[in-house]
Order: C-alpha cells, then sequence, then structure tokens
C-alpha cells in the first residue's frame, strides 16, 4: 500500500475524484434535461450515485476507501445504469465515463480486476442492448485491453520499487557497517600513533622537570630533545590527519593517484621512493581504485613510522585477472621474521590490521616477507 501511494501522488487521486463527480453530475443532468426520459427508480439510483462522488470529493472520511473495491463497485454501478437508458445521444458521455471507470481501476487496482471490470461492463452492453450498445462495447473492450496493460506495467514498477527500497534498506546497513569499520581503524590508528607519541612526551616533560631541579645544562639538553621530538610529532600528525582525507580518483586513474600519493609522501617524508607502472592496469569500480590507494599510503604511512627506512620501491602490474602491487623497503623490518600469507597473518594475529581488512574487502590476498634489519615487502594481489 506504502508503495502504491508513491507511484499513485495524492493529487492524481483527486483528479479521479474530481473527474467521478463531474461525470457523475454529467450524467445526472443528462438525464433530467432528456425530455424522453422521466423520473425513474434508475433516475434517482443515478442521483444517489453523483451525490457520493461529490460527497467523496470534498469529505476527507471518504478518502481512506477511496482506493478499495466498495468505490470501484459504485462508479461501476455508476456507469451501468447511465448505459442502461436508451439514450441515442448518450454515447459519448458514456464513453468518457467508460474511459474514468477502467482509468481508475488501472491505476488503484491490479489487472485482474481491470479485466473483472470490462468483462461485467461489456457483458452488460450485450445483454441489455442498449442504445449504440455495439459501439460501447467495442470502445470498453479496446479501452480495457489498455487498462490491463497500464495494469500490468504498473504492477511491474511497484515490483522494482520494493525490490529498490529493499537494496537501499541493505545498503544503508551496509554504509553503516562501512563507517563503523572506519571509526575503529581511525581509534586504532590514533591509538598506535600519535596518542602514544603524546604519552611518551608527557612522561619525558616530568623527567625534564626533575632535571632541571638537579642539573640545568642536562635539563636544557633533554628539552632540546623534545622540542626536536614535538617537531616530529607535528609532521606525523599532519601526515596522519593528511591520510583521513578522502581520495579522488575517479578523474586521475589508479596509476595517476598512486602517482600523487607517493609524490606527496617524498615530500613530506623525505624518504626517497621509486615506482614502477608496468602495464599500467586501470580498473572500472572507482570505489576498488580508491581503496587500492589507500592501501598502498596506508602501507607507505607505516613503512614512515616504523621501519627507519631510507629508500622504498613501489610497483603495480597486471598479469591474467590480478593487480599486483609490490611495495618492498630497507628498513628494519616487521618484528617477525619470514613469508607470511593473509590467511596465516590472520591466524598468527601479524600484520596491519588496517591493510588486511581492506584487502579482504576488495576479495585479495596479502602476502608479507619480513627480513628483520634488512628490511620488508608487501605484496597485494586483487581481481582485475
Amino acid at each position: 500500500m506504502f508503495a502504491d501511494y508513491i507511484l499513485l501522488p495524492h493529487l492524481w487521486r483527486r483528479y479521479l475524484r474530481v473527474m467521478r463527480a463531474l461525470l457523475g453530475v454529467a450524467c445526472l443532468g443528462s438525464i433530467l434535461a432528456s425530455p424522453r426520459l422521466g423520473p425513474s427508480g434508475l433516475t434517482v439510483l443515478l442521483a444517489v450515485l453523483s451525490l457520493y462522488g461529490v460527497a467523496a470529493l470534498l469529505w476527507r472520511r471518504l478518502h481512506h476507501i477511496d482506493s478499495s473495491l466498495v468505490t470501484l463497485a459504485l462508479d461501476t454501478l455508476l456507469f451501468l445504469v447511465y448505459a442502461a437508458h436508451r439514450d441515442e445521444g448518450s454515447f459519448w458521455l458514456s464513453s468518457f465515463l467508460a474511459f474514468y471507470l477502467l482509468l481508475s481501476a488501472a491505476l488503484l487496482h491490479q489487472w485482474r480486476t481491470v479485466l473483472g471490470v470490462m468483462v461485467v461492463a461489456a457483458g452488460f452492453l450485450t445483454v441489455a442492448e442498449p442504445g449504440q450498445s455495439l459501439s460501447l462495447r467495442a470502445f470498453i473492450l479496446l479501452l480495457g485491453m489498455f487498462a490491463c496493460v497500464l495494469a500490468l506495467q504498473k504492477r511491474s514498477l511497484l515490483d522494482r520499487l520494493s525490490i529498490s527500497s529493499r537494496q537501499v534498506v541493505l545498503f544503508r546497513s551496509e554504509a553503516e557497517a562501512a563507517r563503523e569499520a572506519e571509526r575503529q581503524r581511525i581509534a586504532a590508528d590514533f591509538h598506535d600513533g600519535p596518542l602514544q607519541s603524546f604519552i611518551s612526551f608527557q612522561m619525558r616533560l616530568e623527567i625534564v622537570r626533575k632535571m632541571l631541579e638537579r642539573d640545568k645544562e642536562k635539563g636544557m639538553a633533554e628539552l632540546e630533545q623534545l622540542q626536536t621530538l614535538c617537531r616530529n610529532q607535528v609532521a606525523e600528525l599532519r601526515s596522519y590527519v593528511r591520510g583521513m582525507r578522502p581520495l579522488d580518483v575517479e578523474g586521475a586513474g589508479l596509476v595517476a593517484s598512486l602517482l600523487r600519493v607517493i609524490q606527496t609522501f617524498q615530500r613530506d617524508s623525505g624518504i626517497s621512493v621509486t615506482f614502477s607502472g608496468g602495464e599500467a592496469p586501470e580498473l572500472e569500480e572507482v570505489q576498488a581504485s580508491a581503496d587500492i590507494v589507500q592501501v598502498v599510503r596506508e602501507a607507505l604511512n607505516n613503512v614512515q613510522k616504523h621501519s627507519n627506512a631510507s629508500r622504498i620501491v613501489v610497483s603495480i602490474s597486471k598479469t591474467d585477472n590480478l593487480i599486483q602491487i609490490r611495495i618492498e623497503d630497507d628498513g628494519r623490518g616487521f618484528p617477525f621474521a619470514g613469508t607470511f600469507t593473509l590467511d596465516e597473518l590472520e591466524v598468527l594475529r601479524l600484520g596491519p590490521v588496517s591493510i588486511k581488512r581492506r584487502v579482504r574487502g576488495l576479495k585479495g590476498d596479502l602476502t608479507i616477507d619480513s627480513r628483520p634489519g634488512s628490511g620488508a615487502g608487501l605484496c597485494i594481489r586483487v581481481p582485475a
């Protein structure tokens, strides 16, 4: 019912009520103005149905039954009562009334109901044989076919709207889950990075205070070291905030976006990065490209924070149906030694959590080769 009201706005329903009221009054006026037709029981019934049409237009309490089968039955009865008068001049008004009847049935009900109304109207005209019944019956059959098609199309649109509504709910829940995962990642990164540095900074300030009380020269030397540490933390925070900015890869493409991230990283960190684009593969999905660029950016930031490396090599290539990204550095490596796949890293609880989570989201694979004291390498493979 909710989908029906979306597909058929309230203004359209009001137009149908206005059409019903005008046709009812016109039919009643046509009967009363005809010199050959005097007052009768059918005329009284027609007057009652016409008054109902006017009341449904003006009285809001009747709106809730406006799309019910009761209203459709009354509209059908109005058409049959007017068509029963054997007046040769009533063909066009009867046609307009039939058009309204089948249009409202198609817009407010299913195709089976429309077919039932068409059969009842055509059957009545066949049995009663009022004036010009043959032409009116042919007109009703033609209108009925178009009304059935309209009702079927409406049903199809309602089904598609229902599917779209369910997809919207699903996408909303997925978006909420993604936001929550991103909040957890940011909280973990902030806890492992800037927060730990500030805690260390606070502890060293207390040490400086005590040293200044005992030995001013040593305290000043320690204070200078703290100033250097503070400058490093400011640079790290800037890098952290820059890493949180959304990536725009829609216009640039995957390789161009990687180049931009690498150039920014070199400028901010002072670490030399060599990039090899290979066959310069591109992805059709913008979000997948953005996730790959984010993985590379996080890997570079991790190298800067933890490895003390002086040189990094980044390469990207395409083999078969896979895009492969390799990141090598000459730093101190991970706290563990050996080569591990993504599944092994998950079981052993090793490796960067956020990168593993993003690679999982890309339905890819990750291999980490750690050589403590000699550097480390990450190999990421994702479907092209």
